[in-house]
């Protein structure tokens, strides 16, 4: 996602684009506290632009002569998570052939981004905080210390608060990690910046025959709820400029959960069925019927991850409201491991 704040400047070489009031005061305040070296947290949903916010967060900092360095804590094994981050001595374990320095040490002096912080496991959170109070590591296997001087920057889209109630997240490290919270808003919240975005990406990226989108296309986007947020609607884009035949995006080229979205949103009645978690339900239902209840593909679709998609099926089966195919499809090998 780029970044225009105010449609026209930018941090380095990265961009954020938006003319939402409220999301321009947000970057004009990750600037300011760029320039100081407190821990800052980024919430928010998949796909809102945390890691763009990261990375403006180092770009503007004293550190950017050094290395960004990023890792998804939710995409590894914890002991593998381990050695990563920290790094690892020959022979301290099988498969350790050589000595490996871990991604702290390979940011020292710079910025380590911490994405999806709330996956991780409890023994590397005793670790990170360890690292955090003493300034130090230890490479697994290893006994002697390492002095590192890192920024750290987290991001999650899970709350935490209610992590450290369920005892999932360490209280002592959450107070570490979030000197200062960033709120990143869904994109259904900029809806003026769902045409500037989708004109963007349409002239970004490969290149084709497609140059525009119709007036009545815009429409229709611009109504979509886009639960996978910017990344949706970037790998929709790219979607239409291999598929579209013409030079112009037009309704006809929309695919139907987006059509069917928004008829299914049109002359609703009542507060419930304007409610946004609802209608986010509601398209969740039909892509997944679209793809015949194939997670990975709907989650795919939707620009989210499968465990993401997971943990929403879940909160809405706890609500009495389960997908029809939920249960049937258990097996079809698209389940997350945890």
């Amino acid at each position: 996602m780029g970044e225009k704040l105010g449609l026209n400047e930018s941090v380095g070489g990265t961009h954020f684009i938006t003319k939402n009031p409220r999301t321009i005061e947000l970057i004009k305040m990750v600037k300011r506290v760029a320039t100081t070296d407190v821990a800052v947290l980024i919430q928010g949903e998949s796909g809102t632009g945390k890691e763009v916010i990261a990375r403006i967060l180092h770009e503007a900092s004293r550190r950017n002569h050094s290395r960004m360095v990023s890792i998804n804590c939710g995409a590894i094994q914890e002991n593998l998570l381990l050695s990563e981050l920290f790094g690892h001595e020959k022979g301290a374990f099988t498969g350790a052939v050589a000595q490996k320095r871990g991604l702290v040490e390979i940011a020292d002096g710079g910025t380590l981004f911490l994405d999806e912080i709330g996956e991780m496991g409890l023994e590397a959170q005793a670790k990170l905080l360890r690292f955090l109070q003493e300034g130090e590591i230890y490479r697994v296997g290893g006994k002697e210390p390492i002095k590192v001087n890192v920024r750290i920057v987290s991001a999650t889209n899970k709350d935490l608060e209610a992590q450290v109630r369920n005892g999932k997240f360490r209280e002592d490290l959450y107070y570490r990690i979030n000197t200062l919270t960033v709120h990143m808003p869904p994109l259904r919240n900029r809806i003026e910046d769902i045409a500037l975005l989708a004109e963007y990406f349409l002239d970004s990226g490969m290149q084709t025959n497609v140059r525009s989108i119709s007036a009545d296309a815009m429409v229709w986007l611009s109504r979509y709820p886009w639960p996978g947020n910017v990344r949706e609607l970037q790998n929709t884009i790219e979607r239409f400029k291999v598929l579209v035949e013409g030079n112009e995006i037009t309704v006809s080229d929309l695919p139907a959960n987006i059509k069917g979205a928004q008829r299914e949103n049109e002359g609703l009645e009542g507060p419930d069925g304007l409610l946004l978690a609802n209608i986010e339900r509601r398209h969740i239902f039909r892509v997944l019927e679209h793809f015949k209840g194939n997670k990975t593909k709907a989650a795919n679709a939707m620009g989210i991850t499968v465990k993401t998609l997971y943990n929403k099926l879940a909160l809405y089966a706890r609500e009495g409201r389960q997908f029809p195919g939920f249960v049937k499809y258990e097996s079809s090998g698209d389940r997350p491991t945890h």
